[in-house]
């Protein structure tokens, strides 16, 4: 494994997103001197926080899986998962909603998510979700010690035993026909694959391996962390600064400061210069070389699709959901083209609609309610549209009219407060082509593919978050500070 070479005692990291502050910790382990500087007045990147009128938004993700991955870094530096965070486990873990009418609950619990789909698609269905729970284990089992869950330096890493395994498999078969051979209902051939737009493919052209997503969202559980998703990198954060790492809040870094080759340190906004033997950033990868860095050729990326994201603070409630809800329109590799390859807005949308005061009453004023409506969309490569001008409220009336067509009846009239996040929003943040997906997960980027999280120039600058290894996901990014880390400790990794 390629590392940091030259001295690593001081390293600044800049941007405290998930990937950061895990980095942070697991150096803060290993005796580093840490400081991190976020432009920001919290910890959290795009896992932020919005509060309008007393209604309380993550503008980040909200579904929480592997609680294990916040729990590695904590332990890094002795502390407890459950000395900093109170979580929940939501059950069901999605409600999926059908075009037919008919709805099906997502339960971690083998036997009764079995039991559900028997009750639901039929008692062959019901089989092929048992032979796709233990599929999808071991695919999990395989990816996480031997390629997730270290540091790649080229496609010859890939080379052992447990390719051979993935190989056997079918893990690099597409994902759709692979999840065929285990569901012939449409319902459960969706909840099952879904999932692959997060890493920006359709399921007809993602590769099998991206089934683990399903798993760890389906299989494994979801959570709820008291306080919202934000309260994740508030405790790691707090994690952190107890365990002697600096945060330098409310301050943005101009550039990484260079000479004879070697990264010497930041310089803000300010004018101040932070000395480091090492640093990492946080933002997202092409525009930490665009902005941050000497100029240099780059790789043309592909990336994601975007989404917009409606945060909604509402008088209206509604007894029927459940704390996440995937409302499915009739078409489907359409919708995928459309998105993904064409550029166009959804024709007929399939939602996502999460009601954080389902679990957490406290994320709106008493007798109120939050929602978070996403909707994927083009990003802005793909569809460069005019977000900033009417089409942003247009599309936001769009959605509020199809979730009222949906049973969200009189949605619209609730509506207290109102925030549209579009590609524009997303782009103004800091990420590439508008998306918060980052690039793609075709095989030319992923894995060793992916970009490096070393700088191939500056042998002391470190890449981390969901634009370089492993991708995009909460447990990845978690997963990917901890290899920016290994990377300057020499550790496993």
């Amino acid at each position: 494994m390629r590392t940091v070479t030259g001295p690593t005692d001081r390293v600044v990291i800049v941007g405290a997103g998930l990937a950061g502050l895990s980095c942070a910790l697991h150096l803060a382990a290993a005796g580093r001197e840490v400081t991190v500087v976020e432009r920001e007045p919290v910890p959290g990147g795009r896992a932020g926080r919005l509060s309008v009128g007393g209604f309380e938004f993550d503008t980040g993700p909200t579904v929480l899986t592997m609680p294990d991955l916040i729990a590695e870094p904590l332990a890094a530096v002795g502390e407890k998962l459950s000395d900093w965070l109170e979580l929940t486990p939501i059950d069901p873990a999605y409600r999926a909603y059908y075009p037919d009418g008919s709805t099906l609950d997502v339960r971690s619990d083998t036997t009764r998510m079995a039991a559900e789909i028997a009750g639901v698609c039929g008692a062959r269905e019901a089989d092929g979700y048992l032979r796709f729970v233990d599929f999808t284990r071991q695919l999990w089992q395989l990816e996480r010690d031997h390629f997730i869950d270290r540091n790649l330096d080229s496609p010859l890493d890939l080379l052992n035993l447990n390719l051979l395994r993935l190989l056997g498999m079918g893990a690099f078969r597409k994902l759709q026909p692979k999840i065929n051979d285990y569901f012939r209902d449409p319902r459960t051939q969706r909840i099952f694959s879904f999932q692959a737009m997060y890493a920006g493919m359709a399921p007809h052209d993602a590769l099998a391996v991206y089934a683990v997503i399903a798993y760890l969202d389906s299989v494994v559980g979801v959570y709820y962390p008291k306080g919202g998703m934000h309260a994740v990198p508030r405790a790691l954060a707090g994690a952190a600064e107890k365990h002697g790492v600096t945060f330098r809040y409310d301050t943005t870094v101009e550039r990484v400061v260079t000479q004879h080759g070697r990264a010497t340190g930041v310089l803000t906004v300010g004018g101040e210069l932070i000395p480091a033997d090492t640093v990492v950033l946080n933002p997202d990868l092409p525009i930490a070389y665009r902005d941050l860095l000497p100029p240099r050729r780059s790789r043309r990326l592909k990336y994601s699709p975007s989404c917009v994201v409606l945060h909604i603070g509402s008088t209206q409630a509604y007894s029927k959901i459940a704390h996440h809800n995937i409302h499915f329109g009739t078409g489907w590799k359409r919708t995928f083209d459309e998105v993904i390859n064409r550029g166009l807005l959804m024709s007929d949308p399939s939602l996502l609609v999460t009601n954080p005061t389902h679990t957490d009453p406290d994320a709106a004023p008493p007798g109120k309610q939050t929602y978070y409506v996403l909707a994927p969309a083009p990003n802005l490569e793909t569809g460069p549209m005019n977000w900033r001008g009417g089409l942003a409220q247009r599309y936001a009336d769009e959605l509020l009219q199809t979730l009222e067509q949906r049973g969200y009846v009189g949605f619209r009239d609730g509506v207290e407060v109102e925030r549209i996040i579009t590609p524009a929003d997303w782009a103004d943040d800091g990420m590439a082509a508008g998306t918060p997906f980052a690039a793609a997960h075709s095989f030319s980027q992923t894995g060793p593919f992916r970009p490096a999280n070393l700088h191939p120039e500056l042998p002391n600058v470190v890449f981390t978050g969901s634009g370089t290894q492993p991708g995009v996901g909460v447990p990845m990014v978690l997963i990917s500070g901890k290899l920016a880390a290994s990377r300057i400790t020499g550790g496993r990794g």
